[in-house]
């Protein structure tokens, strides 16, 4: 139950007292990193922030915990640091088992833009999984629910959420039924305890291309818990980066901007401008 094990770290390592360097120094750790080349100071902080032209800011799960059938809604701001030339692609992206990809679901796919520079907001909400896709041992107990992002088919950012699904009912728990009962199965997300990995990509123009230097590459490990949860191999991406939480914007652009969207994607945009 190596996963199980995995979940059960993450909450022992985390200090909320410290607050946001506690957090992903303790995940560095977790994934056979070196945090002081991180934190040595200031200049190391911002080094995330500067990764990309779109950074994740927040992301809320706004129905947890709640029945296995029911839509995922993440509410995700996000901020541009420079206008784009095409839309960004969303994936919500459901893994059904720890033994293979093959079991990943795409719950739903969207395409978010134009997008302004400054700070946006949108609602994203795709369907439950397809329980028969599932392999019925994997039902049950923790899985993982992950979100990405990509701009030009090139996928710079992925934010991992662990996923609890079991009866509330004592009895049920006890002795749980051979065929599953869906309408009495409950989900809880670990939403205050996101898994962000971002991926240097090409922007817009030569110069846009993010560079990281060479200390980023001790900051992956390859722990089996790390592969499963952000779905990538040891050295499927260079200079990747991992952390616990979000960062905020660079800038205090005050309330954000809501996006536009494919309308024929299930994504719900809320305006935020009073």
């Amino acid at each position: 139950m190596w996963l199980v094990r995995s979940l059960y770290i993450d909450k022992k390592l985390a200090d909320p007292q410290n607050g946001y360097l506690s957090d992903l120094g303790s995940t560095i750790d977790i994934i056979g990193g070196n945090p002081n080349k991180l934190h040595k100071d200031s200049h190391q902080n911002n080094y995330y922030n500067k990764m990309s032209v779109v950074n994740i800011t927040n992301i809320k799960v706004l129905n947890n915990p709640t029945l296995f059938t029911a839509d995922y809604q993440f509410e995700i701001t996000f901020e541009c640091i420079s206008e784009l030339a095409d839309d960004l692609e969303w994936k919500i992206i459901y893994v059904g088992s720890s033994e293979s990809k093959e079991y990943d679901q795409v719950l739903d796919s969207i395409m978010v833009g134009p997008v302004p520079p400054g700070v946006n907001q949108f609602i994203f909400q795709a369907p439950a999984p397809n329980p028969d896709r599932i392999p019925p041992s994997d039902l049950l107990d923790v899985t993982v629910i992950i979100i990405t992002c990509s701009y030009r088919d090139q996928e710079f950012v992925r934010v991992g959420y662990y996923v609890n699904n079991e009866y509330i009912e004592e009895e049920l728990r006890e002795n749980p039924p051979d065929k599953v009962i869906f309408d009495k199965l409950y989900r809880n997300i670990l939403a205050d305890k996101p898994r962000v990995t971002r991926m240097p990509i090409k922007w817009d123009s030569e110069d846009e291309t993010i560079k990281i230097n060479q200390e980023s590459d001790d900051v992956m490990g390859g722990t089996q818990e790390h592969n499963f949860l952000n779905r990538s191999q040891p050295g499927d991406s260079q200079g990747q980066i991992e952390q616990i939480g979000f960062m905020p914007p660079l800038q205090n652009s005050g309330q954000p901007s809501s996006v536009n969207y494919d309308p024929m994607s299930s994504v719900k945009i809320e305006s935020m401008t009073s």
